[in-house]
């Protein structure tokens, strides 16, 4: 086995045993090129900087740790992923859903109070609405075991609030759900979803959000749900923006066993 092999393996062990832990710092690569130098098992070798900077990017490759620009390397933080389940619930996906499926796995859901703004139809063209149109916005910040997951903005026509639905105007949450809400007060019945994810690189609000600033280039997952009533009318869009290294996918449809003890699941919908 090759010498910066050798030293991959110590730095490996030191990081499960938990003696470099996570979010740690590496010594940096002369001290380690100094460290292996005087201990038996690698003296026998010359142990140079190459050697240890080899050693290193085959952690990094294994992402057990991570080069900072202008900082340094550290040991990756391990995380847990959450893997939200999309179905055919044509009316499913609401926060209460959302959190009882948190906590049905073990772990532990927090959302913001919801910050409500009045934004131009552009922020949302998927309601398809005239450009002198306005919609409200309800933006929440999620959270999984106090660490960042997801952010999350549903967009309603504003003319429900003239209609009569002024709670969706008001900071703060809508106990029964704001789809229920929107159908109690308005009797506009959502009867189904589409929902387009893609796959970016995140922008300077969100890297600070999820804590990415020191990983550029870092990416983040985008699902837009636009939710339709019985004349096929779109009646909110919901943009959820989630942070690729904390969340997974999977889909299913029609009569599936649970599935077995194991990473969370959970949906998209405020």
């Amino acid at each position: 086995m090759a010498l910066y092999e050798l030293i991959a393996d110590d730095l490996r062990a030191k990081i499960k045993s938990g003696e470099l832990a996570a979010g740690s710092q590496l010594p940096p690569e002369p001290k380690l090129q100094e460290e292996y130098s005087e201990r038996p098992e690698f003296s026998s070798s010359k142990v140079s900087r190459n050697t240890v900077r080899d050693a290193i990017s085959i952690l990094v490759l294994e992402g057990l740790v991570e080069k900072r620009a202008g900082q340094g390397t550290f040991v990756v933080e391990k995380i847990d992923p959450f893997v939200t389940t999309l179905t055919s619930d044509p009316v499913g996906g609401e926060s209460a859903v959302y959190q009882s499926e948190v906590t049905r796995r073990g772990r532990t859901p927090y959302e913001t109070e919801p910050r409500v703004e009045i934004q131009f139809s552009s922020a949302a063209p998927e309601l398809q609405l005239g450009d002198d149109q306005q919609v409200v916005s309800r933006h929440q910040r999620r959270y999984i075991d106090r660490k960042p997951y997801s952010l999350q903005t549903s967009f309603y026509p504003r003319r429900y609030v003239y209609d009569g639905a002024e709670r969706l105007d008001d900071a703060g949450e809508i106990a029964e759900g704001a789809v229920a809400y929107i159908e109690k007060t308005l009797g506009i019945k959502q009867v189904g979803w589409r929902e387009h994810l893609s796959v970016r690189v995140a922008n300077s609000e969100e890297s600070a959000f999820f804590d990415l600033t020191a990983k550029p280039g870092a990416q983040v997952i985008e699902a837009r749900r636009t939710a339709f009533n019985a004349q096929r009318a779109p009646i909110r869009l919901t943009v959820t923006v989630y942070a690729a290294d904390r969340n997974q996918f999977a889909y299913q449809a029609g009569d599936v066993p649970e599935e077995t003890p194991g990473p969370a699941s959970g949906s998209s919908g405020q």
